[in-house]
């Protein structure tokens, strides 16, 4: 699966693929296999790169154009949900 996103997401705040391989703790040839779709991204690297650009984890993936991130659900919310 090829990920387009992630190099938009890159070059909007004009990085380097250095510079995000060095925050994720891998070298820039790793993460270029994630960004161009040779490497399956993790769900927990992808959780990571949506909190990094403030965006969603649906939108890294092309499931929506909408780049915010969702609301947090609060713990009263959570017990909620969890109770039912």
């Amino acid at each position: 699966m090829q990920y387009p996103r992630l190099k938009d997401l890159r070059e909007d705040l004009d990085l380097r693929q250095t510079d995000v391989a060095k925050f994720l703790g891998m070298n820039q040839q790793q993460y270029s296999r994630y960004e161009t779709g040779k490497q399956t991204i993790t769900t927990e690297l992808l959780v990571k790169l949506a909190s990094y650009y403030h965006s969603s984890t649906d939108y890294i993936l092309g499931l929506t154009d909408v780049r915010k991130p969702y609301p947090k659900i609060s713990n009263m919310k959570k017990e909620k949900i969890s109770s039912r």
